[in-house]
């Protein structure tokens, strides 16, 4: 008898399994009729070498086994099946697919193909399907073997309140560092550099946050206009790493490469965080193209409206919503996590749009399926998790709402930290407790201060130096007539708007930079830094940047002395965020005396010395107050079950345009306060002491830290 060219194999796992002597192919679909793998020529990827049908069919999954099938091999899927959008059925086996579980893909999606499922024109297009052929202009996902050597990595285990995040662009922060080869700018590679690890080891970051690194698609849209989605955030491949940013090549190199990328950087003791898009893909709405889930099974992996299947919903602004309720869908998103954890070695996620992942047939719910899939897994509940806690659809901003294994970008402490020091009323309240954990947001939860991932500016937003130059945006370069990006910055100018030569306003601007870095490391919670803003990188007033993958975009490393004064001090405040263990506190203050402490945790003074009562909190022209971090009032101990006893810290706030003379607390156990930070000032030698009971100036829109030595009165 003649044995099958094909063997039946088996239905786990999906994707593309190569054993050594060939490859077993699993692909889910629910609706489909038949699944075709089509193999192409490595030398030629637009040519293609093979067909075979996947004959066997176990539980709405089509699988085979090609024996003699080696590594390097390129393939992508054909799918049959009804082709009916009204029911949300879009089945079409002319257009090639993507496989959903590719570890890596080969070439890009050239938006001149015939990508779309339909055939263009009329308002119901959509409904007539497309017979050309589209393989020319699809990438195809490459077959690996796991060979790579790890030489023991380990993962740092940063603790959650030791941590200090830097969130950057794989390409944006190497592409013009002349400091290393230039084949290596802007590559996984050039981030684990040695001139990339310097700077990050001596800025004293823990963690790099990356934007989005899956492979993705260029909008259609904007290639027309020349231009290229830089961020990411349009994803085609949920497993496999983008070969745009790999400097060894793409068939399947860019695997090797970003592992090497994680290993160096394990070994330097920094984390890997990946900025991860489930909430939606790149395929778009009923009129957007058919590059893979939409072609195996659009009713199992998207959202479809109840009312009529042919549309999709959309709570992402993006054209489609990942359908987290149905369990194909689920098990993709966490066999990818899982995958990025166990196989790439990664330390965790940062979710973008979670709130979109939350939502169930009714509405967002924090027990839903993807929270409940996450929090079970031996694997996932031990990394880094954190939420965007926010879409676009009803209801959709939840900051504070996320389960407790979660920690969250703190929207509510960005803005309160833009509002008070642009010296806006009514902000005291909020300013208390945002620097403190925001205890009102997560303590309810049972969470802890780290819940709270504390920024100012991110990636999508105004730089840090854009924020103090510009009120307005100024994204004219987008072609999209200054339309696009948020119009409330709650940013301030120090009165011109963009830059100017006046030496007064420029040296305001460099004071309200070290005002937010200062307050963003002196707050309860998870710090996170945005790359390029400790050397005042610039966007020129462009807020949403997405589409800017120049030198608008990327990191700038000629610095002038304005710019190194300024990488100076930030490495200097997280190195004293570092060194005080009252500055990464693991629980909420208390407001009270722990143990037999002489201080309290947390004491908030006003400028008169007192403490400060209700009212005071109420008054809606209270700029300028203090507070006090007690370092013999820390709760818990060490990981040796020993006390903690640090130095006590006495930060004062001034967000008044004029100086505030500030009365330093009577303590006990009277001694002098030594001067370690001042916003005002650039130099970086600052040993003038103050006795307790004495006063200290804060010149208009400035900040003050004050050391009292805990070897002085243990």
């Amino acid at each position: 008898m003649r044995r099958a060219e094909v063997l039946p194999g088996k239905p786990f796992p999906l994707g593309a399994t190569y054993d050594g002597n060939g490859v077993n192919f699993a692909v889910f679909s629910e609706h489909a009729k038949k699944v075709e793998v089509c193999l192409f020529d490595p030398t030629d990827p637009k040519k293609e070498t093979r067909r075979f049908p996947l004959l066997e069919t176990t539980n709405h999954v089509f699988h085979g086994y090609m024996p003699g099938l080696h590594a390097g091999a390129l393939y992508g899927l054909r799918v049959h099946g009804p082709y009916e959008p009204k029911k949300g059925l879009r089945f079409n086996p002319h257009k090639l697919l993507v496989d959903p579980y590719a570890r890596a893909l080969h070439g890009q999606v050239d938006p001149k193909a015939p990508i779309h499922g339909y055939v263009h024109g009329g308002k119901e297009e959509d409904l007539v399907m497309d017979t050309q052929d589209d393989a020319w202009g699809v990438p195809k996902a490459v077959i690996l073997a796991d060979g790579f050597d790890w030489e023991n990595d380990k993962r740092p285990e940063i603790p959650w309140h030791k941590t200090v995040l830097y969130e950057l662009h794989v390409k944006g922060f190497s592409k013009l560092n002349p400091r290393m080869p230039e084949h290596l700018r802007g590559t996984y590679a050039g981030l684990a550099h040695p001139a990339s690890i310097e700077h990050l080891k001596k800025l004293g970051v823990t963690s790099v946050e990356l934007l989005p690194i899956h492979a993705f698609m260029d909008e259609p849209f904007l290639t027309q206009k020349g231009r290229s989605n830089y961020w990411g955030y349009n994803t085609l491949g949920f497993f496999a790493p983008d070969a745009r940013y790999c400097a060894s090549g793409s068939l399947g190199e860019q695997v090797a490469e970003f592992k090497g990328m994680v290993k160096l950087l394990h070994r330097a003791g920094i984390e890997v965080i990946l900025d991860v898009v489930y909430n939606h893909t790149c395929e778009g709405n009923h009129l957007g193209p058919t590059l893979s889930f939409k072609g195996l099974d659009a009713s199992a992996y998207y959202r479809l409206s109840e009312k009529d299947p042919r549309y999709f919903m959309d709570f992402t602004g993006c054209g489609n919503s990942w359908n987290a309720t149905h369990p194909y869908a689920l098990k993709l998103i966490a066999d990818s996590l899982r995958y990025w954890v166990e196989v790439m070695h990664v330390d965790g996620f940062r979710f973008d749009l979670a709130t979109t992942l939350g939502r169930d047939r009714h509405g967002y719910d924090t027990r839903a399926a993807f929270f409940q899939i996450l929090h079970q897994d031996p694997v996932l509940s031990r990394v880094k998790l954190i939420a965007e806690p926010w879409d676009v659809g009803d209801y959709g901003y939840q900051v504070g709402n996320f389960p407790v294994l979660w920690s969250e970008w703190n929207g509510k402490y960005r803005d309160t930290m833009r509002r008070y020091w642009k010296g806006d009323d009514r902000q005291a309240a909020e300013i208390g407790s945002r620097l403190t954990g925001s205890s009102d947001l997560f303590a309810l939860s049972g969470r802890k201060p780290t819940a709270s991932v504390n920024f100012v500016t991110a990636h999508d937003g105004f730089t840090l130096h854009d924020l103090v130059t510009y009120s307005q945006k100024h994204n004219e370069a987008n072609g999209e007539e200054n339309r696009d990006g948020a119009n409330d910055n709650h940013a301030w100018n120090c009165g011109v708007e963009g830059e100017t030569p006046d030496p007064k306003v420029n040296a305001l601007r460099e004071q309200q930079k070290r005002n937010f870095l200062a307050s963003l490391f002196l707050s309860q919670g998870v710090p996170m830094l945005v790359a390029g803003d400790e050397m005042g990188r610039t966007q020129k007033g462009n807020n949403n940047a997405y589409c800017q993958d120049n030198e608008l975009s990327w990191v700038n490393w000629e610095l002038n002395e304005q710019q190194r004064q300024l990488l100076d001090f930030t490495t200097r405040i997280i190195k004293l965020r570092r060194e005080q263990p009252v500055l990464s506190k693991r629980r909420f203050f208390r407001g009270a005396h722990i143990w037999d402490s002489e201080l309290k945790d947390l004491a908030w003074f006003r400028p008169d010395g007192k403490e400060m009562k209700r009212e005071d909190w109420e008054k809606p022209y209270v700029r300028s107050l203090a507070f006090l971090l007690g370092g013999d009032a820390i709760a818990t101990p060490d990981d040796e079950g020993h006390r903690i006893v640090g130095d006590t810290l006495l930060v004062l706030l001034n967000a008044h345009h004029e100086p505030i003379t500030f009365m330093l607390p009577a303590l006990e156990w009277g001694a002098d306060w030594e001067l370690v930070v001042d916003t005002a000032a650039t130099g970086e030698s600052l040993r003038t002491h103050t006795p307790a009971g004495g006063k200290v100036q804060a010149v208009g829109r400035s900040l003050v830290v004050l050391r009292r030595p805990a070897t002085e009165w243990e």
